[in-house]
């Protein structure tokens, strides 16, 4: 029975820092809006550029100066093609050239007068003009394509020829991911590094300031049970943040999961753990939010644009590409990206949780050392 009470002693301030930590949080209007409102803020943005709709399309302008029918029905028939999207404000060609040179416009195609009139053999003819701006020669040369494809279907239909090689396309009745879908876990990693570092680099050297740390410090509580509280109330707030956006992006973005929830979890409140472990560090080492925002920043701002938060690794000089490697944020977002893109499960990510529990016995080792109370 001792033992049993001995252990409730232990256990109670850790529970008394969980509640109080959660409150805290619910109360501050800046807390908030950091934890919940911030990465949403990321995930639209992100979304709103990467999770568009992936189909080719082009914005130009047809200048009609043909009065033939097929030209009419032919200007008809690209309105209803998604592929274009026809500005039809601009009727000169020196507007055209105007914003093409403010890349505004892909393209234009002009129709000449005698476009559609008929041949010596009696059927339609005549040749469209794709102008495009020096700058976007590749888009201009992917619309003369498809161009090319569209009148050779109907030049097929007009003179009937015989096609002896032909080729066929199958799908692989998978769903590719999107682009949404491969950012996403760098938008996660970033989330949780935000609140890992920045939320105890601002509240420890406060409450050192403000003497709370000090009469904590005056009471029977031990620096294990402090840390262990603060940890546990800021791996429900994370998970409740990163659910947040989790949600939005699935309900919002058409995120597609292709992995199990329960290994997303585990990845996210290991990583949680151990990245806040790097803000209990800096707070409880700094003596004021001038100490701490430096030093937060610096090694905040490497880990943000070294491990594939906003833009694949694979860009790096492979020398780089070892040494971020290497960064706990990492294995966070290599780890969240397989389970999201590939449907691996946390078992298979022995590399990635390897490196996430050498980088959490460092961390608080030194966050153990270097923490003082006041």
């Amino acid at each position: 029975m001792s033992n049993i009470s001995n252990f409730k002693k232990k256990i109670l301030p850790i529970s008394t820092f969980v509640r109080i930590d959660v409150k805290r949080l619910f109360r501050d209007k800046v807390a908030i809006f950091f934890t919940f409102v911030f990465p949403l803020i990321f995930l639209f943005v992100f979304g709103g550029i990467f999770g568009r709709d992936n189909d080719v399309s082009f914005k130009i302008v047809i200048l009609n100066n043909s009065k033939t029918q097929f030209a009419t029905t032919f200007v008809q028939d690209l309105e209803k093609n998604k592929i274009f999207k026809i500005n039809k404000d601009i009727t000169s060609l020196d507007a055209a050239k105007a914003k093409m040179n403010r890349s505004e416009l892909d393209a234009t195609i002009t129709l000449p007068e005698n476009f559609g009139q008929p041949s010596a053999a009696g059927v339609p003819s005549g040749k469209a003009e794709v102008l495009y701006d020096q700058n976007n020669q590749q888009g201009g040369q992917t619309l003369t394509a498809v161009l090319n494809s569209i009148f050779s279907g109907i030049n097929a239909d007009i003179v009937k020829t015989v096609t002896p090689f032909t080729v066929q396309s199958e799908s692989t009745a998978t769903k590719g991911l999107t682009q949404f879908d491969y950012i996403f876990a760098g938008l996660l990693g970033f989330s949780i590094l935000s609140l890992g570092i920045f939320g105890p680099t601002s509240v420890f050297p406060r409450n050192k300031q403000k003497g709370v740390l000090r009469r904590y410090h005056s009471t029977s509580l031990k620096v294990w049970q402090y840390f262990t509280g603060n940890v546990i109330s800021n791996a429900i707030v994370g998970i409740m943040s990163v659910s947040t956006m989790f949600i939005t992006a699935v309900l919002v973005f058409n995120l597609n999961m292709r992995g199990d929830y329960l290994s997303l979890l585990a990845l996210v409140m290991l990583g949680t753990v151990t990245l806040f472990g790097v803000g209990l560090a800096v707070g409880g080492w700094a003596k004021n939010e001038n100490q701490a925002a430096p030093l937060a920043n610096l090694i905040t701002f490497p880990m943000m644009f070294l491990s594939g938060t906003f833009f694949p690794r694979f860009l790096m000089p492979e020398w780089l590409q070892k040494v971020s490697g290497l960064l706990p944020l990492t294995p966070v977002i290599d780890g969240t990206r397989m389970i999201i893109t590939e449907g691996k499960t946390i078992f298979q990510l022995g590399p990635q949780v390897g490196l996430l529990a050498v980088w959490a016995i460092i961390i608080y080792v030194i966050a153990f050392r270097v923490f003082r109370w006041e």
